[in-house]
């Protein structure tokens, strides 16, 4: 006669309620600003592998940078209404002013 060991905690299957791309994405939630409801998804830095611009700042978020992603919570949109920003330059967009584009040739004033 075999006896298999005994266990000492209850065995628990953790992996079979996870999603492979909310883990890998993250969870949307909707966050209220002044000029409406946003979806708003934080990017890890390991999922994070292209770069982008940054509409806060107009600098770039390199690959391996965490950051989030933004898209109107309205439903009208597609994916090219979603924007990549900075977790500092999202908390920041109601103090700041609209970020000036200028071309590299133009003076500062």
């Amino acid at each position: 006669m075999t006896v298999s060991p005994r266990r000492n905690r209850p065995r628990r299957d953790d992996n079979a309620n996870l999603d492979a791309d909310r883990v890998r994405q993250g969870v949307a939630s909707v966050q209220q600003w002044t000029d409406g409801a946003w979806q708003v998804r934080g990017i890890g830095a390991g999922a994070s592998v292209k770069t982008y611009r940054c509409p806060g700042c107009d600098q770039e978020i390199r690959p391996g940078v965490a950051h989030l992603v933004a898209w109107p919570a309205d439903g009208l949109g597609d994916l090219t209404d979603r924007r990549h920003w900075h977790s500092g330059c999202w908390r920041a967009r109601d103090r700041r002013g609209p970020a000036v584009q200028r071309g590299r040739g133009t003076p500062r004033y």
